[in-house]
């Protein structure tokens, strides 16, 4: 009863005492909340810079690219030889499914790759952003996706592009190749002297291209120029080798400031392998989402059932975006066709069109995929651009409608999935456009496939001619508003909708 008593006096005392504070320490009035204190800046190694030498004066660049005049665009191609020392790295603790690993640098080995450098022409021209894509190897040769892709948005902002040949299949070839494309294959004798010690060293090489951009010397890459932001990028085989390297490596040297992971398969590359020690990755692996820097993962439908990164999904955060998009492929038309040719004028580009040959050379069972990959891809690029710029976080979309096994995708009357990053081609569709797998020469099996309407399904969904162009209008309009088209790319997809139109219904 004592104690009792006792607490009860003390409540009393307090509730009298209120503008003087029960616990002693002044008026709560005159306290002053502390300041928040800001995120400690991490610690990075410094990050090693290769030396730079040009290609000996013999044959010429080997790459399929795209194919008009740099001079008629203001922009220079030129290529460069790199070399140094790089590290393999190690695993401190096990290799998790979140992606915190952790790593440090292990043995090295001496290199020399190339990089092929696209800038404009005039320094007053360059907006400051360079692009940095790990060429994709899966043909047993360099192949540079997202410059196929991506190029029109370099061209009208005045963005530098470097490819580089990060890994060893790209320089010495591969058995069973399609095309005799690898460098030391295509032109032994211009590139005799690169020397490429293994992929588990190619984490490094790709981080020490980084210190060859940020060199501002009139002989660097840039040719004087002052990188202000560093996007890496990469797709498929280079997306996952991109998805370790974010996990691993970033952390350790901080050498980009965005990244663009394009199209992305289940799991990701090993963090080091043969000949040095083997430390695979585990089957399913997500980004890891504790660093201070964005990134976008563009998925399209072959990835996320076909290819299986529905295992892999993961919610949006401060700094990731998961971009899956409606009616693309992982490979399409534009990327491996017509985009060659496209200097960010004309409205055919954004035609749907049936088309099953690769530039001659291979033939698909199925006409492939003419979807809307190279105008989001584009966006991506813009919004990274902003993130890091001016912290304007990319917009967050919703994710592909599928069944509840995860077997198949949910399909609207017309054939297209439902949910998802949404553009005109799906909204005002004048096609089934499908990221289900193809079939025919190297190159088809992930190409998807376009089904165009006849005139009496156009007639159906849209009555006639200014009904057709009024609603891709409209759906153009919402994907701009919602962040996913830019407006450049949005006024050729309005101006295809005429041509889209007479092309069906003669």
């Amino acid at each position: 009863m004592q104690t009792l008593r006792c607490m009860l006096l003390f409540m009393a005392l307090c509730s009298a005492l209120l503008t003087a504070g029960c616990g002693g320490g002044g008026s709560g009035a005159d306290r002053t909340p502390p300041e928040p204190q800001p995120e400690p800046e991490p610690e990075y190694l410094t990050v090693v810079a290769p030396s730079v030498e040009a290609p000996p004066d013999v044959g010429d660049l080997v790459l399929i690219s795209t194919f008009f005049n740099f001079t008629e665009v203001d922009f220079v191609q030129e290529e460069f030889f790199l070399s140094g020392s790089a590290s393999a790295f190690t695993n401190l603790s096990a290799l998790e499914r979140d992606g915190r690993w952790e790593a440090e640098p292990a043995e090295t080995a001496d290199y020399k790759t190339r990089v092929v450098v696209y800038r404009p022409a005039e320094a007053a021209d360059f907006s400051g952003t360079v692009i940095t894509e790990w060429l994709n190897v899966t043909q047993g040769f360099d192949v540079p996706v997202g410059w196929g892709v991506g190029h029109v948005e370099a061209l009208r902002k005045g963005h530098a592009w470097v490819s580089v040949s990060a890994q060893l299949v790209g320089i010495e070839g591969a058995d069973n190749a399609p095309l005799p494309l690898a460098l030391k294959v295509a032109d032994p004798e211009r590139y005799q002297t690169l020397d490429h010690p293994g992929d588990a060293f190619s984490y490094d090489i790709f981080t020490q291209v980084s210190a060859a951009i940020r060199d501002t010397s009139e002989d660097g890459i840039l040719g004087g120029l002052t990188a202000e932001v560093l996007i890496a990028g990469g797709e498929s085989q280079s997306a996952s080798r991109l998805l370790s390297y974010i996990n691993a490596v970033q952390p350790l040297y901080g050498a980009y400031d965005a990244f663009l992971i394009d199209s992305r398969y289940d799991s990701s590359q090993p963090l080091s392998q043969e000949p040095q020690t083997e430390i695979p990755a585990p089957e399913a692996v997500t980004f890891r989402d504790d660093l201070p820097f964005p990134v976008i993962n563009l998925q399209a439908e072959t990835d996320v059932i076909p290819l299986g990164a529905i295992d892999e999904r993961q919610p949006d955060s401060d700094y990731f975006r998961l971009w899956e998009v409606a009616g693309i492929a992982h490979s399409d038309n534009y990327q491996l066709v017509s985009g060659r040719n496209d200097v960010g004028t004309g409205a055919e580009f954004a035609v749907v069109v049936e088309n099953t040959s690769i530039l001659g050379f291979f033939e698909c069972d199925k006409p492939i995929n003419s979807g809307a990959y190279p105008w989001v891809y584009m966006a991506a690029m813009d919004a990274l651009d902003r993130w890091v710029r001016d912290g304007i976080a990319a917009s967050e979309a919703q994710r592909l409608d599928v069944l509840d096994d995860n077997s198949d995708y949910v399909y609207d009357d017309y054939g297209n999935v439902k949910g998802g990053l949404r553009t005109p081609y799906v909204d005002a569709p004048a096609a089934r456009l499908s990221g289900a797998l193809n079939e025919g020469g190297p190159g088809c099996r992930l190409a998807g496939s376009t089904e165009l309407f006849d005139a009496a399904t156009m007639a159906a969904l849209y009555t006639d001619r200014q009904g057709y162009i009024d609603a891709v209008s409209e759906a153009t309009d919402t994907a701009v508003n919602n962040g996913f088209l830019l407006e450049p790319d949005a006024e050729r997809i309005r101006a295809a909708a005429s041509l889209q139109w007479d092309a069906l219904t003669p």
